[in-house]
Formats: structure tokens, sequence, C-alpha cells
């Protein structure tokens, strides 16, 4: 009874407050020579010709089943929109909703035109007769500003390294393991598919490969994110005009979407990130548009309002849409979790509404259920059985998959041959339980550290070194104790055995030595040990204890607790000495563990770490007839559900480092970006529009500072709330901030790699947030005044697109461009891979302008490189070249080296490779045309030459420069080489000596600021025994003797020699470059 009472309350409550807001909404919408309707006449009119209303206001239904919002703040507003007018509501015919927006429209009065096909659909979008044309010429723009040089450049760009080998192991059927949803990556493959990509022709599997000669449709996969990309365009128009802004505020929103730089640059390649924001944005447009055919009052037909025809497709598109973005990458669940909140907020506003019968709130809620949860995940799942059905083939990411799992791809079965018993004697393969790190393992390779016994690894693939012998723990492999293994008798718990490696002869071993990666009191080193004549030692011996809890006793009965049997028992290996487990974890060992997982001996394991069974399992006494055993393949859901728990965890443990990761709270501040492609004196950075990007933050920033004001205004008795404009603003504003918040704040609770293209989402919806800002900024303005304000910010974001276009399109930029665009300090793309002006246009001379010779006198110009070419078709040269051809009008001073900005600046030898040099008669055979006669013939004229001359010079001349560059790259990666194993020599010794003298590392350590620290002996020049050396020095022929001992002094003072192995050999004279003798050496007489 007093709940009875209390409804009542509630509504009469409801009532009251409905009339004092319809009014003062009705008040304050009309323009004062029209009469005010009733709220009951008003909705009425409403009724009768379906005005639509707010996307995201949650009311829930039409106006006849809610009440008009109580005055006060919430998070998205319920609007009353039925005390508008009998026309329906044009976004352009602001004088519904405010008298300051008169002159939207020349009369003030004129309405569309009815049976349109946005009428028809619905939606609320009532977009007018013009704005059909202005998404088209919107399109066309983004089409230029999207595909421009797609093709450019022309080899792989940093995930397509994954997502271009994912698409070629989709065409050869092999399977693989990703932490990502399918649906993207089958799209790019299908592209592939179309453009006749053969797999296997072209791997993917380095940054800057060229895609070459084989048939690799790399501008057909491409264009799928970008035409994507392309469409998130439109989308944004047409989703800010569904949320009732203004043609031109939807129009400033859309050509931000369009002239960003890094949704421009993550939608030229085959990322997948241009279709999960091209689903996310589409997502929200559904939504938007059922909201708004949600609230539109129902007719007697059932044409228009809740549980119409249109109701029902924009709720399904939405669940589809949902599905889909769910389908690209987990990110999606953010987009759920943004409409699951507003739907949430729907249902709820239903259920307070007295109006709303129990039957119709139901229907309400099963309807969404249906539609935004059991769609997205039917679609979803449906993904994942296309997925499985191409991947039947065995592949790479077998290795991840549990071995029932694995065994449902062809090439990966095995037959049923194995007996279920264990048996002393038997050769045997154990897999490690839970990491999926495979079978334990061992090869003829040693630790570099420790005892440098052999080593033991997890495996994840089948291989001969993944047998081991089962023996007992007295017994000898080549002489085994008839008394024990005659007949086989079964491996029982608590037995004591020795394994014995099959293909090295050493035996399983371990020792109180810690392990080389895991260096901590209670691992212990697990290695293979043994040798010819060898019995082997106590620390061979492993008792074997069965889980009584994981092993499998529902096909393998009783007697898998007490027998081991292959595949059905779970067992610890205890050893007898230390007390420790056989343990294996996720942590991989370095390159000369082959990169394999480690296996170690822990005194405190994990329960789950330290399980094996058997896999594999022969004893050749045992009888044919012996029980047999094999796995139970899981059908779609075993294998469906076990992929997304391998992604789950394979995707948490991406916590290693990356050289362009960052962290989220840097990522509105645009803090830093990633080098995608750096080649030829060229570079792709992903990095966004900062004009854009900083005034979408600064919208974000200024909702929560205005809706903060708000709040406290409410609490001070202030009735904003019963404003209509502010309550549509707050609810524009906080529909699309929510977008925002829950597609970002996620991200700091994850450990993860993360990167800057994770903030792309939330940049969607902060700047649809901006355009929504911006609307309601200049609503106080005249038209004309508002448009002028649109094209002064639409010129900002073209401006700052069109400065940073070359680190989108790969462009040409020179090094002092480069540096004046580095704003901030945390931009890290590299200006040295940009050549200086003054090289720049010398490179331009000598590519723009070659001639070429063909017996008869022809010019040749070629005035654009393509994509990471030069003029000739060949990689431009990198090499730094020090000496000029004579007379070689291909020749330029350096023109091409990169580093100082003067050319002519001296590259040290350890900076570059040897100088180039022709000899005398190359030289002569290059001077095909003496200067004077190339002058007086004038710029454009041809040298004349031999037929075939020109043509043989220019190949020598790149020949040479290739091999140049070659032997700098080949100098280089041994630099580097040398410089990192020094660097692992220097941790090395760090680690003993802060073992064995730790006082030692203190007195290092201990801050500077305790003690002055002592000066650094200046060095002592060492005098060389003086030697005789003959030398050639001015290359006339003739041999000079000199002493050798000041011209060492003097080199070494000058540190022109190079020491690469930073040892104190004595100084070698083949370290100082022939060149540099006749500068340096005195006058020999």
């Amino acid at each position: 009874m007093d709940s009875l009472r209390t409804r009542k309350g509630a509504a009469a409550a409801a009532a009251a407050a409905a009339a004092t807001c319809g009014t003062q909404h009705s008040a304050h919408q009309h323009p004062p020579s029209q009469p005010q309707q009733h709220h009951h006449q008003a909705s009425a009119a409403a009724s009768s010709t379906g005005a639509p209303s707010q996307a995201l206001h949650g009311n829930g239904g039409s106006s006849a089943y809610y009440s008009a919002p109580a005055a006060g703040p919430s998070l998205i507003p319920k609007v009353d929109f039925s005390a508008t007018s009998s026309k329906p509501l044009s976004l352009t015919k602001r004088e519904q909703r405010s008298s300051s927006h008169k002159g939207s429209l020349k009369d003030g009065k004129r309405s569309l035109p009815r049976n349109t096909v946005w009428d028809r659909m619905g939606g609320g979008f009532n977009l007018g007769p013009g704005e059909g044309r202005l998404l088209l010429g919107l399109f066309l723009l983004g089409s230029v500003v999207r595909l421009y040089k797609i093709g450019r450049p022309s080899s792989v760009v940093f995930d397509e390294v994954h997502f271009g080998g994912f698409a070629n192991k989709y065409i050869q059927s092999r399977f693989f393991m990703d932490v990502h949803p399918p649906l993207a990556k089958l799209l790019i493959a299908l592209m592939a598919y179309i453009g006749g990509f053969q797999g296997g022709s072209f791997d993917f599997k380095e940054i800057g490969r060229e895609y070459g000669p084989e048939h690799v449709p790399y501008i057909l996969m491409r264009l799928l994110p970008a035409v994507l990309g392309l469409l998130v365009i439109p989308i944004a128009y047409l989703t800010l005009r569904g949320l009732q802004t203004r043609p031109t505020t939807a129009l400033l929103g859309a050509l931000f979407i369009t002239f960003e730089n890094g949704l421009i640059t993550q939608s030229r390649f085959i990322l997948l990130d241009s279709p999960l924001i091209f689903f996310t944005a589409l997502s929200t447009l559904f939504w938007v548009g059922f909201s708004n055919e949600n609230e539109v009052p129902r007719d007697r037909a059932g044409r228009v309002g809740p549980f119409s025809r249109r109701w029902w497709i924009w709720l399904t598109l939405t669940g589809l849409a949902l599905g889909a973005v769910l389908s690209c990458k987990w990110v999606g669940l953010f987009t759920i979790s943004t409409i699951g909140i507003l739907t949430i907020l729907q249902l709820w506003t239903l259920l307070g509404d007295l109006r709303v019968p129990i039957p119709l709130l139901v229907r309400h809620f099963v309807a969404r259920a249906l539609c935004l949860i059991a769609i997205p995940i039917v679609f979803y799942m449906a993904m994942f059985k296309i997925h499985f059905a191409i991947l039947s083939n065995s592949g790479d990411g077998d290795g991840f998959m549990s071995s029932e799992f694995q065994h449902t791809l062809r090439g990966h079965g095995m037959e049923d041959t194995f007996a279920v018993d264990v048996m002393i004697g038997s050769t045997v393969t154990l897999r490690h339980l839970r990491t999926q790190g495979g079978y334990l393992h061992s090869h003829p390779s040693n630790y570099p550290g420790g005892s440098k016994q052999q080593q033991i690894t997890l495996y994840p693939h089948r291989d001969e070194n993944n047998n081991w012998l089962v023996l007992n723990s007295t017994a000898d492999p080549e002489r085994p104790d008839p008394q024990n293994d005659s007949p086989p008798r079964p491996l029982q718990d608590r037995d004591i055995i020795v394994l014995h490696h099959v293909s090295t002869n050493k035996k399983l071993h371990s020792h109180d030595i810690r392990p080389p990666i895991s260096e901590v009191d209670y691992q212990n080193e697990v290695s293979a040990y043994g040798f010819e004549g060898f019995d082997g030692d106590a620390n061979d011996h492993f008792s074997v204890e069965i889980d009584q809890t994981e092993t499998d006793t529902k096909h393998g009965g009783r007697d898998a607790k007490k027998r081991v049997q292959t595949l059905r028992t779970r067992f610890r290996l205890r050893h007898l000495l230390t007390g420790c487990y056989l343990f294996s974890h996720k942590v991989k060992l370095p390159e000369w563990g082959f990169e394999q997982q480690e296996v170690t001996c822990n005194k405190n394991p994990s329960h789950d770490n330290a399980l094996w069974y058997i896999e594999t399992n022969e004893h050749a006494a045992l009888p044919s007839t012996s029980p047999k055993v094999n796995y139970r393949l899981p059908g779609f859901f075993g294998k469906f559900f076990e992929l997304q728990k391998v992604m789950w965890l394979t995707n948490a443990g991406l916590t290693d480092r990356h050289a362009y990761d960052s962290r989220p709270h840097s990522w509105p501040l645009l803090r830093r970006g990633i080098n995608f492609w750096v080649k030829n004196h060229r570079q792709i950075y992903l990095i966004g529009n900062p004009f854009v990007w900083y005034l979408a933050t600064f919208s974000v920033l200024a909702y929560f500072g205005i809706r903060g004001m708000l709040i406290l205004r409410w609490q001070r008795g202030y009735k904003d709330f019963a404003h209509s404009q502010v309550v549509f603003y707050d609810g524009v504003c906080g529909f699309l901030t929510l977008g925002w918040f829950l597609h970002f704040v996620p991200f700091f609770l994850m450990s993860r790699q993360l990167f800057l293209h994770h903030y792309f989402p939330a940049l969607y919806f902060s700047i649809l947030l901006s355009a929504s800002v911006f609307d309601l900024a200049t609503s106080f303005l005249k038209p004309k005044f508002r448009l002028q304000a649109v094209v002064i910010f639409a010129l900002g974001a073209m401006a700052t697109y069109w400065y940073f276009s070359p680190l989108t399109y790969a462009g040409v930029w020179t090094r002092e461009q480069c540096m004046r665009a580095q704003w901030r300090s945390h931009w890290d793309f590299s200006c040295d891979d940009f050549l200086s002006k003054d090289a720049l246009k010398k490179q331009a001379h000598v590519e723009g302008d070659v001639a070429v010779t063909t017996g008869i006198s022809t010019t040749a110009v070629v005035n654009e490189l393509l994509p990471g070419r030069n003029a000739f078709g060949e990689d431009m040269i990198k090499a730094p070249v020090s000496s000029i051809i004579p007379n070689d009008p291909l020749a330029t001073p350096a023109a091409a080296v990169p580093g100082p900005d003067d050319p002519s600046t001296t590259i040290m030898p350890e900076d570059r490779p040897e100088a180039m040099v022709l000899p005398p008669a190359a030289q002569q055979e290059t001077d095909l045309v003496p200067p004077p006669a190339r002058a007086a013939a004038g710029e454009n004229a041809a040298p004349v030459g031999p037929k075939d001359e020109a043509g043989e010079k220019l190949e020598a001349v790149k020949e040479m420069a290739r091999n140049a560059e070659e032997r700098f790259e080949e100098e280089q990666k041994a630099r580097q080489v040398r410089q990192a194993e020094a660097r692992e020599d220097e941790i090395e010794e760090y680690r003993k000596e802060a073992e064995n003298e730790p006082l030692k590392i203190w007195e290092r350590i201990e801050p500077k600021r305790k003690r002055k620290p002592k000066p650094k002996p200046k060095p002592v020049p060492v005098k060389a025994p003086a030697k005789k050396v003959v030398i050639d020095a001015d290359d006339d022929g003739e041999e000079e003797e000199a002493e050798v001992d000041a011209y060492v002094r003097k080199i070494r003072a000058q540190q022109k020699y190079t020491d690469d192995d930073d040892d104190d050999d004595d100084f070698n004279i083949k370290n100082v470059g022939k060149p540099k003798l006749d500068e340096d050496l005195p006058e020999l007489g």
C-alpha cells in the first residue's frame, strides 16, 4: 500500500514537473508572435507529424510513455520534445528550439519536402535538399586526401609486416595466432585474393622491403582501409546532423576528420585501425538513428515510433555494427559499453515512468537484449567460424594452442598408435600443461654461463630432440635391468626414474646452480649431462608425483591416478637431492637459446606451471593388442573458447617496451608519434594534426568545466536545467564525452604495449565533441558570422594538415623544414634522414635533368621521382661519395650525404665506407664531352659520344655507388654488433662484481655530491718503437723511408685512427686511410 502511494506521489510530482517544464520549454521555443500551444495539443501535433527528437537523451519510448525531466543535472538528460510545432523539426530551422536561432533560413518558416529518402529512413536526420550535394563534395575531397599516391611507398610499412603476412596465411590456409579478432584481417585477405595474390610469393617479413617483381596487390589491399577511412567523413557529418546540430557544425566536424593527419596516415596502409574506427563511427550513427526514431510518438498504423519497421531496422543495424567493431579489435568492447550505458539509461527511464505498462517495458528490454547483445555475439562467433574454416592447415601458430586444438588441423594429426600405460623403458614425449610452450626438449648447444652444460628448453613443434627414454634410477640405457624392465611394468606414482635424451645420449640433470635467466635462489638450473662411459649420478634422479585433481579420470578411470597414462595423467617431477620441481614459465631464452622457453627446477613452483603429461608413448615390447589412445578433438565451441583464452593471455603478455610506444596520459597532448617507415631521405611518421588534436582536447576540458559549473549552480538553486537549450547541449556533449571517456580511460588499466593509434577511437568522439562545443559557442552569432568562423577553423585545420603532409605521404622535405616542424621536443621524427636544402637542390638538378644518349642527340627529362626510387628506377644513393668523376654531368659533391648541412664536410672513415675513387682509365672514359662543348651547346643539350659508352659509364657509376653503400651498411651492422657485445660483457662483469664485491659497487653508485670527482689524468702518448716503414707517399712509383713514431703520435693526438676492438693492441698503420697520408705525413726527402 505504501509503495502504491509512493508511486502515485511520484506520478503526481512527475506530472507537475512535466507541466512546468513543458510550459517553460514551449515559451522558450516559440517566437512571441506565435501562440503557445498546450502541452497535450503539442503532443498530438507531434504525433501526427512524427517529429524526430534528440538522439541520446535516454527517453526510451514515445512521448506517450515518458514524463518530462525534473530540474536537475544528469549525465544524459531527458528532454520533452512534445512541445514542438506541428511541422517537422528542421535542423536549419532553429527558431523551433531557441529564439536566438532566427535567420537560419530566409523565410524562417520553410519546412523540408516530405517523402524524401531521409524522411523514409527516419532517424531524425532531416537533411536539406542541398546537403546531399554537400555530402558528395565531402566524399570527393576525402577521396583526394585519403587516396593521394596511395602506392607510395612501394615497400612494407610498419605493421604491414603482420597484417600483410596474415593475409598471406589466409590464402595459404595456414593457421596462425593473433591477439585481434579476424574480421578486419579477413577483409584484407579478401582484397588480396581478388587482386590475384598467390600465397607464399611474398612474406611481408621486413619493414622497407620492396614489393618487387612478385605480384603483390598491395595497392588494392591498402584501398580497403583507405575507403573505410574515407567513409568515416560522411558518417561523422550524418552523426552530427542526427544529434540536431547545424549543417555548418556538421560540416566543420567532417572537415576536421578529413584533414586529421593521424587518421589519414593510419588509413593508407594495411592496418586494422581504419576498419575499427569505421565500425565505431557506424555503430554511433546507427545508435543515434535508433534513439531518434525511438522518441518519435508511435502512430496508429505503427509505421513510426517504437516497434515500427524503421525502429527495428535501426536497432538491428546497431547490433550488427557493434558485432563488427568487436570483430575487428577488442577495443570494440568500449563501444559496446558506451551503447550499453545509454541503453540502461533508456530502460531506467521507462522503469520510472508509471504510464508505461510492465508488458511494454518487458518488450523494450527483450528487443534491446536481442539486438544489442545476441546479434553482436552471434556476429562475432560467425567471424571465428569463417576463420576456422579457412585456416584448416597446420601453421606457425600451432604452438600457442593445446594439442587437442592442434590435431583438428590438417598436417598435425597423429595416429592411434600409442599405448595407454607408460612403461619403464618407453620412449615418450613430455608436454607442459599450461604455458603452451611445447615439449621438453634438448639440443646439442650449451648454456653460455652457469654449468655450461647442454640446454634444456620447451620447444613448441614436433622434433626428434623431444624424445626421452624412461629408465629406472639404476638402469643403463644400453643394458637395461631385466628384473625391472622385462616384462615391462607400468610407470607408477612415486617411482624414481631417469629421463635419458635419445638424440644426444645425455640425461635430464639438475643441481644447485642458478639458471641463466631466472637467477633467484629458489630456481635451479636444469641441463642435459653425461658422456660416454659415465653412468650418471644422483642429480639425474626424479620422482614421479601424480596430481590427483588434474588427472583425467573421466576417460582413464581410477587407474590414471595410480599409474601414468598417455594424455590422461598429470604429474610433477621432483628432483630427489634438491627437492625442486621441473618447471617452466613464459620466459624466453636469448638468441643463444634460440628464443625457446626456459625450463628450470623450482623449489616453490606454482601448481600449474609444474604439471606435465605424456603425449606420445612407444615401447617395442608391448603387443599390438595393447590399448590405444588419442586426443579428443574439440568442436567449434571448444576451439572458440580456447582461442579466446589464448588471445587474452597473449595480449596481456605484450609487456615488452617498444621504441615508439607511449602511455595514455600522453595521447591527448600528442606528446609523441610512431615512426612507420624511413627510406631514401623520406619518412612516414604517424602524428596527428596538432590544430585538430588540441582543439579536441580543449573541448573535452571545456565540457567538464561547464558541466561542473552547472552542477554547482544547480546546487545553489539556479534553474539552468529548466532551459531547453542547456539541456540540449548538455545531452549532446555528454553523450560524446561519454564515448571519449570509455574509449580512453580503460587503457590506463593495461600494462601491455600501447601506441598512439590506440587513442584514435576516442579521438573520433572528441572531434565530434569539438564541433558540438563550436555549435554551442556560436549559437548567439548570426549565420553569416558563424559561417565565417567555420571557414577560419577549417582553414586552420587545412594549413596544419598541409604543413605536416610530407610525414603523411612520404613526401620530399628538407632537414631545415623538418627541424622547424618539431614543435615539441618529444616529436622524434628523425630530421637527419632528410637532405639539407642545398643537397636537395643539387639532387633535383642531377635527377631531374638527365640526358640520355642513344646515338641520336635526344634529351629525357625526369621531373618527378617514383616513390622510393631515383630517376633511373634504382634505389637512391645513400652512401657518401667524397671524390668526383672529372667532367661527369651526373656527379655532384656529396649530394646525397645524410648528416651535416654542409655537403663539403669531411666524413671520417668510421662514419662512411672508403672513398670511391675511379682509376685514371675509367676517368678518361667518362669524359665523353669536354665541358666547353657542353656549355656552348646549351643547358638542354645532350652529350654526344659513342652509342653505348654513356650507358656503360652510367652503369659503372651506379654499380660503384651500390658497392659503396653495401660496404657502408655492413660496417654499420658490424659496429652495432661489437657495441652490443661490449655492452653485454660490461653488464656481465658488473653483475659478477656486484656478487663478489658489493662494497666496491656501492662506492661506484654513491652520489657524486658526497665526494669530488677525481680529475682524470691526461693521456700520456705512448711512444711506439721507431720503425722504418716503406711508404710511397706521393704515388709517384718511388719508395721513401720515414720515421713512423712522430707520425703515430700525431695521428693519435688528432684521433684519426680507429680501434674497433677497444683493446690495447699496438697501433696499426692499416687503420689510417691512405688518402690521409699526403696531408698528415711530413715531407719526405
